[in-house]
């Protein structure tokens, strides 16, 4: 790889990386059964995460080499008392190709209360959480009591001028694999995209079962006994795989990253809330930028973690691959 600034990060695969995932807090207001356990969660020492600051500088060194997307997440970013400095901060940086576009995941709870001041600092888009419609049963997702939270922070999106919005859901056989139709109509309505999520082995308890996820084929089947889709072209290093419904204009999106990875594609890496480069979700491996800024690291040592994260990327997560272990961090502390 070019050891020269600005020449872009670039993998062995010829992948170019233009977004970047920051957790914010690996804490989370819900306790849903795909993530993690209802209690006894080991949270992340509050010294271990990453300040406005920190965050500020490395999106600097990331952005003079090519990021022009990033989206902040969890846990749930909307526990961080610093997300609209930080959505402020971040914003403020120039990009290659501009200024840098900030987006956010949340599972929407709260987000009435934040969403002037996110959309004043420069927040762009929002994707939002929502895996069923039906109180009882989001209670025993999620362990919760908090729906009428979430469609509040929906229908708050709705009226923002935040576009596009997405909604999205994780569909488990046997859960919520009877609703797909009714969320893409309930998204429809709120001026909304649905987004379906194949089940992914990130759960903290390592508990993941791939008979308990519903693959895109399934998915798909179930959505067109309702609905005439027809694939939307120029999916780029976009996760989700675009349908349009009826002729459009509403769409609904399948990301399969288990039956159908979109691996070849990738342009993400991830950095953890206490300061670690992933290059891959399903990544083993973290590169410690944490100790590095903490310790007195130039720019140009910040470039170099993240040129060295970028060349050890393989070329594919290996979730069907014999050797597949899953990662140690669950989901909500590599962020989404």
């Amino acid at each position: 790889m070019n050891g020269q600034t600005g020449t872009g990060l670039i993998d062995g695969f010829g992948r170019v990386h233009r977004d970047l995932r920051i957790s914010l807090t690996d804490k989370c207001s819900l306790r849903c059964t795909y993530c993690m356990p209802e209690s006894g969660v080991p949270w992340l020492a509050k010294q271990s995460l990453l300040s406005p600051a920190e965050i500020e500088r490395v999106v600097r060194v990331a952005a003079a080499e090519g990021i022009e997307t990033v989206r902040l997440t969890g846990g749930e970013p909307l526990i961080s008392p610093n997300l609209i400095e930080i959505v402020r901060r971040i914003t403020a940086i120039e990009g290659k190709s501009g200024p840098i576009e900030v987006s956010m995941t949340t599972n929407g709870i709260r987000l009435p209360e934040f969403l002037p001041g996110l959309e004043e600092a420069g927040l762009t888009r929002l994707n939002i959480s929502i895996d069923t419609l039906d109180p009882d049963r989001f209670r025993e997702l999620t362990r919760r009591d908090r729906l009428i939270d979430v469609l509040a922070g929906i229908e708050a999106a709705r009226r923002s001028a935040l576009r596009p919005l997405k909604l999205n859901a994780v569909v488990m056989r046997g859960v919520n694999d009877d609703e797909v139709v009714d969320l893409v109509e309930f998204a429809i309505k709120h001026d909304a995209q649905m987004r379906f999520i194949e089940h992914m082995p990130l759960d903290i308890g390592h508990t993941w079962d791939r008979g308990e996820m519903v693959p895109r084929e399934e998915i798909l089947a179930s959505l067109r006994q309702s609905f005439n889709l027809e694939p939307v072209p120029g999916r780029g290093g976009a996760p989700a795989e675009l349908f349009s419904i009826d002729g459009g204009p509403a769409t609904v999106g399948v990301i399969a990253s288990v039956s159908a990875p979109f691996c070849a594609n990738c342009d993400r890496l991830r950095l953890t809330a206490d300061g670690q480069l992933r290059n891959c979700l399903f990544a083993r491996d973290e590169l410690d930028l944490l100790s590095a800024l903490r310790n007195g690291a130039s720019d140009q040592a910040v470039r170099d973690i993240f040129l060295a994260g970028v060349s050890g990327k393989r070329a594919g997560h290996g979730i069907d691959d014999p050797g597949f272990i899953q990662p140690d961090r669950g989901m909500n502390a590599i962020g989404g």
